[in-house]
């Protein structure tokens, strides 16, 4: 097997240790070329660290890791006097830190300019005021060296993210020691060679974007599009073997291997109309194990955003059929807003699906099966304000064991003790409609990951329609009214009639929520 950079984040360990490397330095040299100041808006996982990484071998001027690739030749069109050329460089990965603690931001800040100073032979100023720190130190380096210097800030929002639901104090803390410290970079121009900040989501009150306002936003840009993540034809062009040796461990052809990956990685979009890129992290690992697994939802979902979530209520419908949001709604996140869909956007969980030019509106779905399914899993103890079932945690397999069997009552009856499990808290109302719809939905979509679901007839939608073995089952709910009433609407909108002329057998149920009793009540079958 040839080495895969699962995780590997440093271009120079890739490089010299003979790792596999999609080519991304043309996406390099075209930032290089056309600007100065960007900032770049991708999820965790995707790269942004190797990307920084690989902007910092280029301009340290290390010419011996481009041996080969796209970037050498394209310096080769340059005047030979500029090839190569070495800028100092100070590099702020953010990505770890104390960020809740009240001297957690300075001191890593403080940190990068102490080895800064230590590398390029900078006197410590012994400043107290870290801003005016940070002003000498780029002077200094452009007076030492003669050349402009390069400021990379990856994972810039870590710190505000971090203490975001926590400890509000000390996020306010961290964006005023932000707002003074990187607005430096407002008015010192002539000693700056190039400056890249990357992060998973852009604050739209933030003084890095407000004061840096030379910043260009390329996160939605179609040419850059691809610059994390692997395209379709980088994965034909680098992972052909690591294809079938997957197709070889799993039994199946070539064929059905790239149809899988597809499905369970691919689908991320950055723009519209944009090419899709399949998941890095995931796919990578993937090609390691030769399995099919969620590797990137399970590496660790943001304990920023597990927090938010706890707090939303919203109906999870929306997120799995598609939501409308404006490239400004995108783009921005305010931390006191409930709106949480450019968050999901930005942190991965929606990606873009559509994009209609009349309203300039883009539309949003989930990218792949491991992401959607993933994460309506996560979602079932969260809408249950963190409680599992009783006795046992939700289990897809059992259910549809049930439906395969034709058990209608014992399904209906795990539903109805996930439902009764939905504890009620002092100074709530006894029923949550909301909450107990989107656990139904939810409980239903992830079963659509193994049947064939489907909700939508022409003459209506019924709440859930599901093939499984030899049964056709079309469930409708009701709130406190009667079984009776929920089979009746399945009749009046027709909603077996497409199933009638198949040998299936057909299975209707209707079902009512009682709001007193926070769970399903009554049930009724009929066999067609």
């Amino acid at each position: 097997m040839r080495r895969l950079p699962v995780g590997i984040q440093s271009f120079a360990d890739l490089r010299r240790n003979g790792y596999v490397y999609v080519d991304k330095t043309e996406y390099i040299w075209n930032l290089v070329s056309q600007g100065k100041a960007y900032f770049l808006s991708r999820p965790r996982r995707f790269g942004k660290s190797l990307l920084v990484s690989t902007l910092e071998a280029y301009f340290k001027g290390e010419k011996e890791l481009f041996r080969e690739l796209r970037m050498e030749e394209m310096e080769e069109t340059r005047p030979e006097e500029l090839r190569w050329t070495e800028y100092p460089v100070i590099r702020f990965s953010l990505s770890g830190g104390m960020y809740e603690e009240a001297e957690g931001l300075r001191f890593s800040l403080e940190e990068v300019l102490r080895q800064t100073e230590i590398r390029y032979g900078i006197d410590s100023p012994g400043e107290t005021d870290i801003s005016a720190r940070f002003r000498r130190d780029l002077r200094e380096l452009y007076q030492k060296t003669g050349k402009q210097v390069v400021v990379l800030v990856d994972e810039y929002d870590k710190p505000l993210l971090d203490p975001m639901t926590v400890n509000s104090h000390q996020e306010q803390e961290n964006r005023s020691l932000y707002r003074g410290f990187f607005s430096v970079l407002k008015d010192q121009d002539e000693y700056l060679k190039f400056v890249f900040f990357t992060g998973v989501t852009k604050f739209s009150k933030v003084s890095v974007f407000s004061d840096l306002n030379q910043l260009r936003d390329i996160s939605l840009l179609p040419e850059f599009s691809g610059i994390c993540g692997i395209t379709e034809a980088e994965l034909e062009d680098n992972f052909s073997e690591e294809i079938q040796n997957l197709a070889e461990a799993q039994n199946m052809s070539t064929e059905e291997a790239k149809n899988t990956l597809c499905r369970m990685y691919d689908g991320y979009h950055f723009s519209r109309n944009s090419m899709g890129v399949y998941n890095p992290f995931s796919i990578l690992s993937a090609f390691a194990d030769r399995s099919f697994g969620s590797y990137w939802f399970e590496s660790g979902t943001p304990t920023f955003l597990v927090r938010i979530l706890n707090q939303w209520g919203g109906p999870v419908q929306d997120l799995t059929t598609g939501v409308a949001a404006s490239e400004s709604r995108l783009k921005n996140f305010r931390a006191d807003d409930s709106d949480l869909i450019p968050l999901f956007y930005q942190s991965g969980y929606l990606t873009i699906s559509g994009y209609d030019q009349r309203f300039r509106e883009y539309t949003l779905t989930f990218p792949n099966d491991e992401v959607k399914y993933g994460f309506l899993q996560f979602l079932i103890p969260k809408i249950n304000n963190g409680t599992e079932a009783p006795d046992t945690e939700f289990s897809a397999s059992k259910m549809i064991r049930y439906l395969e069997n034709g058990e209608t009552n014992a399904f209906l009856q795990m539903i109805r003790a996930l439902l009764s499990s939905i504890p009620y808290h002092e100074g709530q109302p006894p029923q949550n409609e909301q909450q107990w719809r989107n656990l139904i939905y939810v409980l239903f979509a992830v079963l659509g990951q193994y049947i064939a679901a489907e909700e939508h007839s022409s003459r209506g939608r019924c709440d859930f329609r599901a093939v499984c073995g030899s049964y056709v089952y079309i469930f409708e709910f009701k709130q406190d009214e009667s079984p009776e009433a929920a089979l009746q609407q399945i009749h009046d909108k027709g909603y077996a009639e497409p199933w009638r002329s198949g040998s299936r057998q057909i299975m209707l149920i209707g079902a009512n929520f009682s709001s007193g009793k926070r769970t399903l009540d009554n049930w009724k079958t009929e066999k067609l």
